[in-house]
């Protein structure tokens, strides 16, 4: 379950969260911002500052998260995968009759590789209504198809317009029901949703050299809403930061997420560190993989970082169209708590039932010369690593249900491991797509690809 307020950091790393969030609003001139910490699947700190509405939670305040509601649109098309309405290579024209993009695949539209154009067409989308767009067609402007599909990188708004359609084509009900009813309520996000509900922050535009500001539009964006329409809270959007580190299979299969955040785009020259996955924006910072997203719409900016492998995630929510750095202030956050209190690893525990045969194969094995070790987790998963020293050829391999395992990182990323027996049933060497790791180096009775030198070592 998740926390309201902030209560689990120690005085010092929450008054060090505080200084930030303090110094972020003041040098952003933000009318309002918002904060939360999330570790282990609940609030443990929050905060805000500036104009915020008396007598509720500030993190029960709405604010607009613009292109965070992109992951949640993503999540959506995952699920029509997972349920096999969908295949992530099918050209999206062969479920939606779309005018631009149909020869795009569905991941490349997720990814942001399917070439359309980076805004729709017509005035500014973001802060005129939806009308103006009434149909899938009106969302395109002039030259709609900018890059080849699957040449490069390049952020799409239309893109994900044609991902909702493509959820209201496949659920026959609207985006926003849908996200509603298989996302929203099954995470508990009652708070978040397709318009505005008090209390909540009103957008505003600050002067950029003086401190004045004036009123956004708040606007029905219609077919662009799945790019970026949605309203949540800070403790709504921690709960989803909440699932993108450790899931939910009410929602998504625990693989399917893995699928959603591991890279699906090369870093563009100008941002080495930052790349995309299925809806989600990867950032390395510090050592580490960030996985969240960021968003901004007319008189809002948003942030969403997390760590999974610290199973902690951070959530910012300011109310100005530019100043406020979320990003920036999201990051510092997570920087000040894994200083101060670095994650505690899980608890080792024994595998109840290891498959003898397993563990006798276990520890070293050779490819050619170089010596591997092979290591047994829980649940028949195997590791695979050079012994003594980092390498791409280290990699975890999940159980199949034909007895075979399937790499999931680096070199051996989708190869299939094998066992291969003699007549007499016994493992004599590894098959990992065509490489064999024997017992022993090249050892004449050993099966080894173009023998070994009948002498043998000299």
């Amino acid at each position: 379950m998740m926390g309201n307020e902030g209560v689990g950091l120690l005085a010092e790393t929450a008054r060090a969260c505080g200084w930030r969030l303090a110094t972020a609003q003041a040098e952003g001139r933000a009318p309002s911002m918002v904060a939360a910490v999330v570790r282990d699947g609940r609030v443990v700190w929050s905060g805000a500052r500036g104009e915020l509405p008396e007598g509720v939670a500030a993190t029960d305040v709405q604010y607009r998260i613009g292109s965070i509601t992109k992951t949640l649109t993503a999540v959506l098309v995952l699920r029509l995968r997972d349920e096999g309405l969908l295949d992530l290579g099918d050209r999206v024209g062969t479920h939606l009759d779309v005018p631009h993009g149909g020869d795009a695949t569905v991941a490349q539209l997720l990814s942001h590789t399917g070439g359309l154009a980076a805004e729709a067409g017509g005035p500014w989308w973001e802060r005129t209504p939806g009308t103006l767009r009434p149909e899938l067609t009106d969302v395109f402007g002039e030259r709609p198809q900018k890059h080849p599909a699957g040449r490069r990188f390049h952020y799409s708004n239309p893109g994900y317009a044609v991902l909702g359609a493509l959820v209201e084509r496949l659920r026959g009900r609207p985006w926003a029901e849908a996200l509603r009813d298989e996302v929203l309520l099954p995470l508990g996000m009652v708070r978040t949703g397709y318009d505005p509900r008090e209390p909540y922050a009103r957008g505003w535009a600050v002067h950029p050299y003086a401190d004045a500001r004036q009123p956004e539009p708040t606007v029905d964006t219609g077919r662009m809403a799945p790019a970026g329409q949605l309203w949540s809270t800070a403790a709504d959007v921690a709960r989803f930061a909440a699932f993108l580190t450790a899931g939910d299979p009410n929602v998504l299969a625990a693989d399917t997420l893995a699928e959603m955040r591991a890279p699906a785009t090369a870093p563009e020259p100008a941002s080495w560190d930052g790349s995309y996955g299925l809806g989600i924006q990867l950032l390395r910072h510090e050592g580490r993989l960030l996985v969240g997203h960021g968003g901004s719409m007319p008189g809002f900016v948003a942030s969403l970082w997390t760590t999974p492998e610290d199973r902690l995630g951070v959530v910012v929510l300011a109310n100005a169209t530019s100043g406020p750095s979320t990003g920036g202030l999201a990051t510092a956050l997570l920087d000040e708590v894994l200083r101060r209190e670095p994650t505690i690893p899980e608890v080792w525990r024994p595998d109840p039932a290891p498959d003898p045969e397993l563990v006798a194969l276990t520890g070293l094995w050779y490819w050619g010369t170089t010596a591997f070790e092979l290591r047994l987790g829980a649940g028949r998963a195997l590791t695979l690593a050079p012994a003594g020293f980092v390498s791409l050829r280290a990699s975890g391999f999940r159980p199949e249900a034909d007895g075979t395992w399937t790499g999931l990182a680096g070199y051996f990323a989708g190869e299939t491991l094998r066992l291969v027996r003699n007549e007499a049933g016994a493992v004599t060497h590894l098959d990992l797509g065509t490489f064999v790791f024997t017992r022993a180096p090249y050892e004449p009775a050993e099966s080894v690809p173009g023998g070994a030198h009948p002498e043998g070592w000299r």
